[in-house]
C-alpha cells in the first residue's frame, strides 16, 4: 500500500518536497492558500488543494489526520506553522516534519508536537561545508547521537587493501556495511573481511560522522 503524505505550504521548499515524493510513486496531497501555487503543483501531486490549513476543520475535512506524515512549510509565518503543528499533533499524525525559521521557533515546534524540525538553509550549509572539507563523502543519512550512514569514495590509502587489513571497526569504530562496484553495478551487503577494495567501489559506512572523517583522512 502506498504511503500517504501531505505538504502544507508550497513555496520553493514545499514544492520540491511534493515533486520528489510524487516522482517516487507516493500519494501526495499539496495544500496552500495561494491559487497560483496550487495550480503550479497540480501536475506533480496526487491532489492539489486550495485551502487554509490553519483551520482545524479544514484539516479534518481533507483527511489530513490519516496521512503517514505531514510536512509543514509556511515560510516566515511562524505562528501558522506552530498552530498547524499543534492541530496535527491533536489529530495523532505519526510524523510531523516542520520547517523552522529560527532555533527558538524550532524549540517551540518540538514542544507543540513536531517529530522532526527542519532547517533547510542550515542543513544545506552543513552538507556543503562537509562536501568541501571531506570530498570522499558522497552523501550521508544522519542518525541518532551523531551517527550516520555515509556513501563514500574510498580514499587512496584504502585501495588495494582488505577490510580486515584496514580494521576500521577497531581503529575508528566505523563499519563497512555494504560495497557497490560502480562499473559492474554489483552490490555486496556485509562484505567479507578479506574483501579487497577497488578504486571503482563505493563504500557504505556506519559510525559517528567525526570517526568516518578521521578514517578517510588517515
Amino acid at each position: 500500500m502506498k504511503k500517504r503524505y501531505c505538504v502544507i505550504g508550497l513555496g520553493n521548499f514545499g514544492f520540491h518536497v511534493v515533486k520528489n515524493l510524487y516522482e517516487k510513486g507516493m500519494e501526495v496531497i499539496a495544500v496552500d492558500t495561494d491559487k497560483e501555487k496550487v495550480q503550479k503543483v497540480q501536475d506533480c501531486s496526487s491532489y492539489a488543494i486550495l485551502g487554509d490549513a490553519s483551520k482545524k476543520d479544514f484539516l479534518l475535512a481533507q483527511g489530513i489526520g490519516e496521512m503517514d506524515a505531514v510536512v509543514v512549510s509556511t515560510g516566515e509565518r511562524s505562528h501558522l506553522s506552530t498552530l498547524i503543528t499543534l492541530y496535527l499533533k491533536e489529530m495523532k499524525v505519526p510524523r510531523i516534519l516542520v520547517k523552522a525559521i529560527s532555533e527558538d521557533h524550532g524549540r517551540i515546534l518540538e514542544k507543540v508536537g513536531a517529530t522532526e524540525v527542519i532547517f533547510p538553509e542550515k542543513d544545506m550549509a552543513a552538507k556543503t561545508a562537509r562536501a568541501l572539507a571531506t570530498p570522499n563523502i558522497l552523501d550521508f543519512i544522519p542518525l541518532a547521537e551523531e551517527y550516520s550512514i555515509s556513501e563514500v569514495d574510498p580514499p587512496g590509502h584504502f585501495i588495494g587493501r582488505s577490510l580486515i587489513d584496514l580494521d576500521l571497526r577497531k581503529k575508528f569504530q566505523v563499519t563497512v556495511i555494504a560495497v557497490k562496484d560502480m562499473i559492474s553495478d554489483r552490490f555486496i551487503a556485509v562484505p567479507r573481511p578479506d574483501y579487497v577494495i577497488k578504486d571503482s567501489d563505493m563504500l557504505i559506512l556506519i559510525g559517528k560522522m567525526v570517526d568516518i572523517e578521521r578514517a578517510l583522512k588517515k
